[in-house]
């Protein structure tokens, strides 16, 4: 199977070429498999900023540790997450499905309260710590997109989420950065490449009940 091939070939890449660029028709698939990821209500509390500004990734490579995947990518996808989820989040999610479903939004109201109320129960860090896990299927799509397009990707957690907000002012968006993904094509020199995948067998990670 196809996909199975791909993700197969896939790996998270430690040494991409620098020389070699993702065109912007894949950055647009990408995004798109981004956008079409599922959350929890449809509520897609995360933005993604995608950086292919060498200055800036050159400014951003401290805050990761020095690791030379933020400058030699193609492309940095940094996932951030809503640092709270308001009410008014929730009516700019209906005020879409309204004009989805061409219906007026008060035939939706009770779905609108129920998620309001669902939301509001939740404690200020339970609901950034949601928000951040809605931030993870994205980018599991990005990196399931990237291996069908033969697109290298790496996700990275290994970084300053502190020292990235600071650079791209995050705090004035009210977001968190949670994690990147460097994306480009592996260099011929990463030896990475060549090591056969290991993971746990179908046995040890599924039991049906």
């Amino acid at each position: 199977m196809e996909l199975i091939n791909n993700l197969n070939w896939r790996y998270a890449v430690k040494q991409f070429d620098p020389s070699k660029k993702v065109s912007n028709e894949d950055i647009e698939l990408i995004k798109e498999a981004i956008r079409l990821s599922p959350s929890s209500f449809g509520l897609q509390p995360y933005k993604v900023f995608i950086i292919e500004n060498e200055a800036l990734k050159e400014k951003l490579k401290p805050a990761a540790w020095g690791q030379a995947q933020i400058t030699d990518a193609s492309h940095l996808f940094v996932f951030c997450s809503y640092q709270d989820l308001k009410e008014i989040h929730v009516d700019e999610l209906f005020e879409l499905k309204s004009k989805a479903y061409n219906k007026d939004i008060s035939e939706l109201e009770s779905y609108v309260s129920f998620i309001k109320g669902s939301v509001a129960k939740k404690l200020p860090e339970i609901r950034r710590v949601w928000n951040s896990r809605q931030a993870y299927i994205g980018l599991s799509n990005l990196v399931n997109a990237c291996a069908e397009l033969k697109i290298d990707a790496c996700p990275m957690e290994g970084f300053d989420p502190n020292a990235v907000g600071e650079l791209l002012d995050l705090d004035s968006k009210g977001l968190d950065a949670v994690v990147l993904a460097a994306v480009g094509y592996r260099s011929s020199e990463d030896k990475n490449q060549h090591f056969p995948k290991v993971r746990k067998s179908k046995e040890t990670l599924f039991e049906s009940i």
